[in-house]
């Protein structure tokens, strides 16, 4: 026999085992099934600006390395979503709610002005891959990358990027840059910190101290490439609606994450 205690809370835990199934079921239903391409938030997902992750090391499957918790994938699917919600409620760009996804040789990167590579300590381009980026960025494109850290997750980083251009610098972006002014205003003085924050209470990772926002310029003084280095702009999207995260961290991210897509359409 239940106790009356039990039965007042027996709905509550029925509820509470039914979310994740809940869940599944909203993921299965939008098309979920392990693969990433298969994902889209919204039924017909065009817009003046589309979420695009470079699926690099995929092997010309996106399937590749993203069935394993980090490389490319890390944040999906919880950052596109809680940052294209935020690019269309505080912009009046037409943003398509959902992400693609693609391989370093695939001709459709060419239609979007701005990707997104996460964890790019751990990347490598080879020569072809490296070519077909640098053509990208050369004639219009953008890349941000994002969530690395540290001496050895540097020059791995540097290794494939000095493949994609071996005579340009990378060099820190001036405060006077417009990529700091076109929206918002911002500093560049707040490390921006993953979730491991929440448990070690520090905001940087493997020796990775100090924040760097640089990048790597064309001819025209245009920048190509922004490089959040020593900080996770991804993990501030996806936490976006976690209590414990700080909300300076995650609305700092959001205004990079907003000045970095109206520049790349711009500029």
């Amino acid at each position: 026999m239940f106790s009356a205690k039990a039965r007042r809370l027996a709905p509550m835990l029925l509820l509470v085992a039914a979310v994740p199934l809940m869940l599944a079921l909203q993921f299965r239903g939008r098309g979920y099934d392990g693969d990433p391409r298969a994902w889209d938030f919204d039924p017909d997902p065009r817009g003046e600006f589309q979420f695009v992750r470079y699926a690099y090391g995929s092997g010309g499957d996106s399937r590749g390395w993203g069935r394993r918790r980090g490389g490319w994938r890390t944040d999906w699917p919880a950052a596109e979503y809680h940052l294209t919600n935020g690019i269309g409620r505080l912009t009046m760009i037409d943003t398509a709610y959902g992400g693609k996804f693609f391989d370093p040789m695939d001709e459709e990167l060419f239609d979007y002005p701005w990707i997104y590579a996460v964890e790019v300590g751990r990347w490598h381009l080879d020569e072809r891959e490296a070519e077909r980026l640098r053509e990208y960025l050369t004639r219009g494109g953008f890349l941000m990358v994002d969530d690395f850290h540290g001496p050895y997750e540097w020059a791995s980083f540097m290794a494939s990027l000095k493949r994609v251009f071996p005579d340009r610098e990378v060099i820190e972006i001036p405060e006077s840059d417009p990529l700091l002014h076109t929206l918002y205003d911002l500093d560049q003085l707040t490390q921006v910190p993953g979730i491991q924050y929440l448990w070690s209470g520090t905001t940087w990772e493997k020796d990775g101290y100090t924040p760097h926002w640089r990048g790597v310029y064309d001819n025209e003084g245009r920048l190509m490439v922004a490089i959040n280095f020593n900080m996770d702009l991804g993990d501030a999207w996806e936490h976006a609606d976690l209590p414990q995260y700080p909300e300076h961290m995650t609305a700092l991210a959001y205004r990079f994450a907003v000045n970095y897509v109206i520049y790349a359409m711009t500029h």
